[in-house]
Order: C-alpha cells, then sequence, then structure tokens
C-alpha cells in the first residue's frame, strides 16, 4: 500500500507549477513546457473533462468496479493521457475506465500525460488508441474507422499503418455500417457475432437482413448456418433456415458420460451416415498433460 501512495504522489510538484496562472502553458514553445507536456503529472480529477471524441459508449459496471477495486489497493499503475484545452482544465485523451474508476473510490488526484494538442489531432490520439487496446465491439470500431475516414480524412492504406491493422480487416470493420441498424445494436449487445454480421452483409436489402436477423435469434444459428441461409436467399430469395441434424441419442448419453470423465464440456459432430468427431478441448499445457493422463490410464 505504502508503494501505491508513493506512486500517486509523482508528479505533485509539477501539478503545482500548472495551477500557478503566471505559468500558463499554451504551447510547447512556452517557459516550463519542457518540464510538463510529455510528464507525468498529478492532476486533480475535477479539472478533467471527459473526451467528447471517445469511440467507447459502454462501460461495464462489474468490470469498472473491479478496476476501482484494483486502484485502491494498488494505486493507478498507467497514468491516463489529457490534453491542456485552458488554464487548469484538461481534457482526456485515452484512459476513461481509470478516469471513471478513480471517482467511484473518490480520489482527488489522477497521474497524467499532459499532450498539447488541437481537437482534430485529440481524435485521431483517442481513436487510434482506443482501437488498439480497448475492447471495442465490432461496431464501435467500425465507427471508429468511419470517424478517421471522414474526420481526419485517413484513407484505409494510412489507416493500416496508424491502427496496425491489414486493410481488408479494416474493410471488412466498415462494411458493418451497411446492416440495418437493429442488426448492429444486437452485435453490440451481443445477440450475434461479427461473423453472423459479415454474412448478413451479403443481403443488400434492409427487409431480408432482419428476417435472417431474426431467424438467427429464433433458431440459435452458428455463422455456417447463416451463410447458408443467406446463400439460399441470394440464389432462390427464400429464405429457409438449414434444418437441424437430430443427434442420435446414444451421442447424446456419451457426450455427458464423456464429458465428465474429462472434466470439460466435449463437442461432437456426426455426419448422416453414421461417421463422427469428437473434440476434446484444453486451456493450457498442464491441462492438455493431464486429459493425456487420462487417456493412457483408458488403455
Amino acid at each position: 500500500m505504502a508503494k501505491a501512495t508513493k506512486k500517486q504522489a509523482l508528479g505533485r510538484g509539477l501539478s503545482a507549477l500548472l495551477q500557478d496562472p503566471a505559468n500558463e502553458i499554451k504551447s510547447s514553445q512556452d517557459k516550463n513546457a519542457d518540464k510538463v507536456i510529455g510528464n507525468i503529472v498529478e492532476l486533480n480529477l475535477n479539472a478533467i473533462e471527459v473526451n467528447p471524441f471517445q469511440p467507447r459508449t459502454k462501460f461495464n459496471d462489474e468490470t469498472l468496479r473491479e478496476l476501482a477495486s484494483s486502484i485502491k489497493e494498488l494505486g493507478v499503475i498507467q497514468p491516463i493521457t489529457v490534453r491542456k484545452i485552458a488554464f487548469n482544465k484538461y481534457q482526456l485523451v485515452s484512459g476513461e475506465r481509470r478516469f471513471r474508476a478513480s471517482k467511484l473510490i473518490g480520489l482527488e488526484t489522477i497521474p497524467s500525460y499532459i499532450r498539447i494538442a488541437n481537437d482534430q489531432e485529440s481524435l485521431e490520439m483517442a481513436l487510434v488508441e482506443n482501437i488498439q487496446r480497448q475492447d471495442l465491439d465490432p461496431i464501435e470500431i467500425a465507427l471508429s474507422y468511419q470517424r478517421l475516414i471522414n474526420e481526419i480524412n485517413l484513407t484505409q492504406e494510412q489507416m493500416s499503418e496508424r491502427v496496425g491493422k491489414k486493410r481488408s480487416t479494416i474493410a471488412n470493420y466498415l462494411r458493418l455500417l451497411k446492416l440495418d441498424p437493429i442488426i448492429q445494436t444486437g452485435m453490440r449487445d451481443g445477440f450475434i457475432t461479427m461473423g453472423h454480421g459479415r454474412a448478413i452483409i451479403n443481403i443488400e436489402n434492409h427487409i431480408a437482413q432482419l428476417e435472417i436477423y431474426e431467424k438467427i435469434l429464433t433458431h440459435k444459428l452458428s455463422v455456417r448456418e447463416t451463410e447458408t441461409a443467406v446463400r439460399n436467399y441470394r440464389e432462390t430469395k427464400d429464405i429457409s433456415v438449414p434444418e437441424k441434424e437430430e443427434t442420435p441419442k446414444y451421442i447424446k448419453k456419451g457426450i455427458k458420460e464423456i464429458s465428465e470423465y474429462f472434466g470439460h464440456k466435449i463437442d461432437v459432430k456426426v455426419s448422416k451416415n453414421g461417421k463422427g468427431k469428437i473434440t476434446i478441448p484444453f486451456h493450457s499445457e498442464e491441462d492438455f498433460n493431464r486429459i493425456k493422463k487420462l487417456v493412457q490410464r483408458a488403455k
């Protein structure tokens, strides 16, 4: 706990410098700018406003509380990044979860990297950093890419270099924005995956998109089954659901017994001719060796 307190105390001298009107810093050329810009400074949380360019719109309350608990115990290990917008006034560039969690436990200050950036630079920094480091849902990522195109005038090739993603990957995300808004919401809420969305996007008609989306939810279609349904629609204009093969009773019973033996839920696939495949998952080298011993024991 003493280490955390020491860490939180870093930059308090610089913080006092920033709160002196006589030392107002507006650019990297101003006096004392080199002491502040790019350094870790303890800033008052009340002097920081959230970033209107933040691509993340949802914050999980449970994980936020977990982060707050960690900060309470260890302090803010990784400083947030802010940009100076006025005297003793700052705007978040990245680190909103740390910022929110710190306010949640009543901290007064937070260690911060200070940048001096205009709105366009701040937008680009926020979007690029969040795409790279945050667990955004596919639509949030797609919207971030779209904003980089529309507001920063980046090409897909330039974005590929900035965010370290293949151009084809960026194009696949951007195509998701052609989905009906209801389907986009379903993806953001976790009802369907990006794989489902990439299959549906091959249909331009939004009414047909929604019909297939409803079939996915009703029949719990896999991505592969969705691709088949989309292919059938494009060929016949008929939205039909692939028939699910009924799993034989002997397999249903066997799955339970084998799963209990190996301590994992196994996957069994069987074809119409009776041939099939059993998949046993493992989560680590230790887990693999445990399963191997069980197999050897069964010989």
